[in-house]
Order: C-alpha cells, then sequence, then structure tokens
C-alpha cells in the first residue's frame, strides 16, 4: 500500500489541490476539472495505442535488427531512420518517450533516440504538411531544414555531455519501465 500511495503521490497530491480549488472557488474548480477530464480523455484515447504498437515491435523486431539498423555501429543509417520513424509520427510528444524506451531495451544508439524524440517533437509530417498550408511552402522548407541539422548537433552534444555511466543508468531505468 505504501509503495502505491509513494507511486501516485504527486497524482494524489494535485486531485486534493483540485478538490480544495473547487471547495474555494466553485467555478474555477469546475473548470479545472473540465480541463483535467478533457485531458484525460485524450491521453486514454492515444496512450493505449501507443502501447499495442510498442508490444508488436518489442515482439515482432528482433534486438539483433535494431542494434545492427540504429545501435552503436549504424553510422549515417541509424540517424536517417531515426528522423524518418520520429516524423512520421502523429500524437503529442508524451508518446514518443514509451518508444524510446523500447528503443533502448532493443540496443538503439543514445544519440538516434535523442534524433529520434526531436523528430517527433519538431518534423512531424502532418505537421509539416499543415505548414505547408497555411504559412507557405519557403517557410515550411526552411524551418525544415534548420531544425533536422539542429536535432542532430543536440543530440550528439548531449550524448558527449551525458557520461557514459548515466548513459547507463538510463538504459537501465528504460529497461525497468519496459518490463
Amino acid at each position: 500500500m505504501k509503495t502505491l500511495i509513494k507511486r501516485y503521490c504527486f497524482f494524489l497530491l494535485m486531485l486534493v489541490a483540485l478538490v480544495v480549488l473547487y471547495l474555494v472557488n466553485r467555478e474555477i474548480g469546475e473548470k479545472a476539472f473540465g480541463i483535467t477530464g478533457y485531458s484525460f480523455k485524450t491521453m486514454s484515447l492515444v496512450i493505449p495505442p501507443i502501447f499495442i504498437l510498442l508490444g508488436l515491435l518489442d515482439v515482432w523486431v528482433p534486438r539483433k535488427m535494431m542494434v545492427k539498423l540504429m545501435g552503436e555501429d549504424s553510422g549515417i543509417l541509424g540517424v536517417v531512420l531515426s528522423l524518418i520513424l520520429g516524423s512520421a509520427t502523429t500524437g503529442p510528444l508524451y508518446g514518443a518517450f514509451p518508444v524510446a524506451a523500447v528503443f533502448m531495451k532493443k540496443g538503439v544508439k543514445y544519440s538516434n533516440v535523442l534524433i529520434f524524440i526531436g523528430a517527433w517533437s519538431t518534423t512531424k509530417i502532418p505537421m509539416f504538411l499543415f505548414e505547408m498550408s497555411a504559412l507557405g511552402w519557403k517557410f515550411a522548407v526552411t524551418r525544415l531544414l534548420i531544425d533536422i541539422p539542429g536535432i542532430i548537433i543536440i543530440a550528439f552534444i548531449l550524448r558527449r555531455m551525458i557520461s557514459k555511466n548515466d548513459q547507463m543508468k538510463i538504459y537501465e531505468r528504460a529497461e525497468s519501465f519496459t518490463r
């Protein structure tokens, strides 16, 4: 019971804060509950399909293949695949982190995981198409041509800044989350 409370401590604190807010100011409390309910509904529609796809990825794609395609010795192929996989996604950024955890479990190089998350957050194809229609092709292409090298540079800088020991700890935590 203590571990359950410890695990959901922040959630319980926020729930208490919402109730207190509702008791102090009913109108604002109702708005807060409405926003919270909407966010919970949105997450509950997005997260299950992501976890189903992650389960399939975990079972269908052998670790050996992921190491070959996106692991330590993957070179430019790993970078390109990370960019393509991140760009071909839809959904909010919080969906990228479980995928990144499975990638780590499968032996994907740390910088490729960072590139994948960066691509998910900034170079999604649906977002690019929207920008082309709303802001023009020059803007969309220019932003994409700036973002892609920026993502790669940031990923390699972060990989160099974070020690091998800390990277191993991150991989171990990702492994524990995907069990």
